[in-house]
């Protein structure tokens, strides 16, 4: 039987070399955080967890150690890996809910989350990761220029520019109607990290049924742009390594983590191992 559960959609990196094509497990569960009170209310929603009173299994990214990774997989590629998948993940912030959701999952009787609080707008957060980013830089022959909020609204917008792709659910952001309505927060690692925010975004991607869902997202802020192409790349080069290990060839050795923003709140990763039974 599913579960509806509160609390915040995760990124989750499963390295497995095996993979189930059951969905029937997973639908109807969703884990997004709704607030009424808006930003001001979300910490609120730690402290009251019933999923995981105390978040004790969590680990703030910015005190995630090699230590904290299980014995025998304590290896520094890998812990650079999650750091840098981490780096990459996103809390995705929706103050709309489209009139388009359905009633219930694709080829189900299961209800599909937020579809009886349609045309309304709590905040909801849950998480993405940035899965590549491109520079463009003096298009002349295409006329593009940057199509950023405050570049759309400038006389003289930027003809240097990044577009980035974030992947997140499809019961987080659903259409175009939510997407106009969302905004993303990047590097929000502590409770005091800087604000950053990007707030203009589209749809790449939808597949309502496998729940997957690509933002293409745009930035003309040097200093981001170059930070996030950087990090993408040094995480291809070090996922690679991490595949070239003998890791996957342990049956009692797979690792899962999850890097996600608890309750819309600042980042928090669990690593853990998959039991035997579970990897099927």
């Amino acid at each position: 039987m599913s579960q509806m559960t509160s609390g915040m959609s995760s990124h989750k990196n499963i390295f497995s070399t095996e993979q189930s094509n059951d969905l029937s497990l997973l639908i109807g569960d969703h884990e997004t955080q709704e607030s009424e009170g808006g930003e001001a209310d979300l910490h609120k929603y730690i402290v009251g967890c019933k999923k995981n009173p105390g978040h004790k299994q969590f680990i703030p990214v910015d005190k995630f150690t090699l230590k904290h990774l299980p014995e025998g997989l304590q290896d520094n590629d890998l812990y650079e890996c999650i750091k840098l998948s981490a780096d990459l993940t996103v809390r995705v912030a929706v103050e709309m809910i489209s009139p388009n959701r359905p009633k219930f999952w694709p080829k189900t009787i299961q209800p599909y989350p937020f579809y009886n609080v349609s045309n309304t707008k709590p905040l909801r957060t849950g998480s993405g990761r940035v899965c590549y980013v491109k520079k463009y830089q003096n298009e002349v022959r295409q006329d593009l220029k940057c199509w950023c909020r405050k570049c759309l609204h400038s006389d003289s917008p930027s003809n240097e520019w990044w577009e980035f792709y974030v992947t997140t659910a499809t019961h987080v952001v659903f259409d175009d109607i939510e997407a106009r309505h969302t905004t993303l927060r990047l590097f929000y690692d502590r409770n005091d990290s800087p604000v950053l925010i990007v707030d203009k975004v589209s749809v790449d991607y939808v597949n309502i049924e496998y729940d997957s869902f690509r933002l293409k997202c745009v930035t003309c802020d040097k200093t981001l742009g170059n930070k996030l192409m950087d990090i993408r790349k040094h995480y291809q080069n070090v996922l690679k390594k991490v595949f070239e290990k003998d890791f996957f060839s342990r049956p009692k050795q797979k690792l899962n983590f999850i890097v996600s923003h608890p309750h819309g709140c600042s980042k928090q990763t669990i690593p853990a191992l998959i039991p035997p039974e579970c990897d099927k």
